[in-house]
């Protein structure tokens, strides 16, 4: 039974480190920030994006997970700084982003209004809900999606103060899923 279990482990870890290529503590820096709750998040410099595609990037991110009454947002979180740091160390997520932000770009989506900027997001959502990410704008949006919430669900902002996980300590049960 042991050896099975340490093999689990094993397996458990190398899907666990090809899945997610960074170290926790190149990513534990993202979750510390300044924010005061009632402040807008201000952007921090990025350190690989332009400064106007930063600023898509946190638009689109904020779009995804927006702040609502009482609970965090993207930008609150950090997410735009996360993304920046993975794309800066990933060849693949360069180019993938590069396609995107051009494509932003291309559609005017810095300048548009938040119902223009819905309506162009929406296709793009639908289509990656269903599974299609046959055109590099959609394969941007799914990555675009995902690195937000890895970023969030990662954050102190979404993982102790949405989710309220306190670390440190056992349950001696799960506790049941609520609707706020």
């Amino acid at each position: 039974m042991s050896e099975r279990r340490e093999s689990l482990k094993i397996i458990g870890a190398i899907g666990a480190t090809c899945a997610f290529p960074f170290a926790a503590d190149e990513l534990y820096a993202q979750q510390e920030h300044t924010h005061t709750e009632g402040v807008a998040a201000k952007l921090p410099e990025p350190k690989y994006f332009k400064k106007d595609d930063f600023e898509m990037i946190a638009a689109l991110a904020e779009m995804i997970i927006p702040r609502t009454p009482g609970a965090p947002g993207a930008l609150d979180a950090g997410v735009p700084a996360y993304i920046d740091f993975v794309v800066s160390r990933s060849k693949p997520q360069q180019k993938l982003f590069s396609d995107g932000v051009a494509w932003l770009r291309k559609n005017k989506f810095a300048k548009a209004p938040a119902e223009a900027r819905l309506a162009l997001i929406k296709p793009l959502c639908d289509a990656v809900d269903n599974g299609k990410v046959d055109t590099p704008s959609r394969k941007f949006f799914r990555a675009m999606k995902s690195l937000t919430s890895d970023g969030f669900w990662t954050s102190k902002a979404g993982m102790a103060d949405t989710l309220g996980y306190r670390g440190a300590s056992i349950l001696g049960e799960y506790p049941e899923c609520r609707e706020h």
